[in-house]
């Protein structure tokens, strides 16, 4: 349904600016949301921000007013600006997509591509 491509990610020192880009190399259909995620303190996955089929956008907040995610076509940017330190993470893209009305909703992840901000 999906085969996710991250690129974007790089080194970069603090306050200045990355943007991260994410493909649907398979041009699925039906797909409700897209996100960028990191890992978070627990080793879990913590969402940084999502844009759901409709346009609407979510942020976390610690990137909220510095961070940017929108869509064109088949890709999705999350443009970063004012980088800081603890934004250093390897960034995960996330696919929702849900093939039908009936059928759950399958979730596509990226290798992830890795941001380091010197400060």
């Amino acid at each position: 349904q999906a085969q996710v491509m991250e690129s974007g990610g790089g080194f970069v020192q603090a306050g200045g600016s990355l943007r991260l880009s994410c493909t649907n190399t398979r041009g699925a259909r039906s797909i409700v949301g897209v996100g960028w995620y990191r890992q978070g303190p627990w080793n879990d996955r913590e969402l940084v921000a999502r844009i759901s089929s409709d346009g609407t956008t979510t942020y976390a907040d610690s990137v909220k007013g510095r961070f940017t995610i929108s869509r064109d076509k088949e890709t999705v940017y999350l443009q970063m600006n004012s980088l800081k330190s603890q934004d250093t993470n390897v960034y995960y893209c996330n696919i929702d997509v849900k093939p039908s009305i009936e059928a759950p909703v399958m979730h596509y992840w990226g290798q992830g591509t890795q941001v380091t901000v010197s400060s």
